[in-house]
């Protein structure tokens, strides 16, 4: 069978081919670096599961892959930058390694080489490619934009925090399985099966992750309710303050008004709202059901059954974080 791990290796050989260092030096380097952190990669291996997956060749769609894991390194180091962050995975952010200007140029640059990968492709369909490429990359940044606008923003509705999410994380990943399958050459009822797919489990993934920061452990590698120390507006709380008494949603707003509390004290005390509004038990329900709806949607492709093994593999792991 050709899980994860299959794709994982494949896509990992060919990256470590490609030579992101010459002059200048510091222009380069940091595009070296940040590609070579490592990370799940689901995105590249995706692309190329559903080149293959359609009948065309996986080799065909490295640059592909490439194209894509690039540009999403490129958002990491930009949003890095945003975030003020000082670690990526583990080590230091390509700003706090050389310095802001740095990272901000490393990063635009790493946009131009995603496009010289999508540049080799040869397909028929590359004006439509690149057009879907275009609009799936604009709709990131419209994410990550409205995430920004959410922290300055009192008022944010849960609709309107799951259409964020859907941009900013979700929409990746859908465009990397479509852009795979469009490639192959799948017809237009597949990929936008595929598509809605993508979008499925990328929303599970999202609503996993603010799950498992506020009640996930250390062994999951999570700082202990980071959200609710920096009053994101995840789905818990949006949640939370559409259910909560009058009482406890002056508690949630008092709480999330600024950061010069005890964090302990305010960890349990919004922790308690969340219990009182049921939070834990609605987003679990939510994640199950877009899982649920994301193995329906398999059923439906016309792959072969190796293939949807895999995907139904993939949402496992999405919900249980065992990657």
């Amino acid at each position: 069978m050709k899980d994860l791990a299959y794709f994982l290796q494949q896509f990992e050989n060919q990256l470590n081919t490609l030579a992101f260092v010459k002059e200048p030096k510091n222009l380069y380097l940091p595009i070296d670096y940040i590609m070579k952190l490592g990370g799940k990669r689901i995105r590249p291996c995706m692309a190329l599961l559903f080149t293959e997956a359609y009948g065309r060749q996986m080799e065909d769609a490295y640059p592909l892959a490439n194209s894509i894991e690039i540009f999403h390194n490129f958002t990491l180091v930009h949003d890095d930058i945003m975030d003020e962050a000082p670690l990526r995975r583990g080590k230091e952010t390509v700003h706090e390694k050389w310095d802001t200007n740095t990272a901000i140029l490393s990063g635009d640059s790493m946009m131009i080489v995603a496009y010289q990968q999508l540049l080799q492709l040869e397909t028929p369909r590359f004006k439509a490619l690149l057009d879907y490429f275009n609009k799936s990359a604009l709709l990131v940044c419209e994410g990550q934009q409205k995430d920004m606008d959410f922290e300055r923003e009192k008022a944010v509705s849960l609709e309107e925090y799951l259409d964020m999410i859907k941009n900013k994380t979700a929409i990746l990943l859908a465009a990397s399985m479509k852009l795979g399958a469009m490639f192959a050459g799948a017809s237009e009822e597949q990929m936008a099966i595929v598509e809605n797919y993508g979008i499925n489990i990328g929303l599970a993934f999202q609503l996993r992750d603010d799950y498992l920061d506020v009640f996930g452990d250390e062994a999951l590698g999570k700082q202990a309710a980071g959200d609710i120390l920096t009053n994101k507006k995840t789905a818990l709380y949006l949640y939370a303050l559409e259910k909560a008494t009058a009482e406890d949603k002056s508690i949630l707003l008092h709480y999330y008004s600024g950061k010069d509390f005890n964090s302990d004290e305010k960890i349990q005390i919004v922790l308690d709202v969340f219990e009182r509004c049921g939070v834990k038990a609605y987003i679990n329900s939510m994640t199950d059901e877009l899982v649920v709806k994301s193995n329906q949607l398999v059923a439906d492709m016309d792959i072969e059954e190796e293939y949807k093994k895999t995907l139904v593999e993939l949402n496992d792991k999405i919900v249980n974080r065992n990657f």
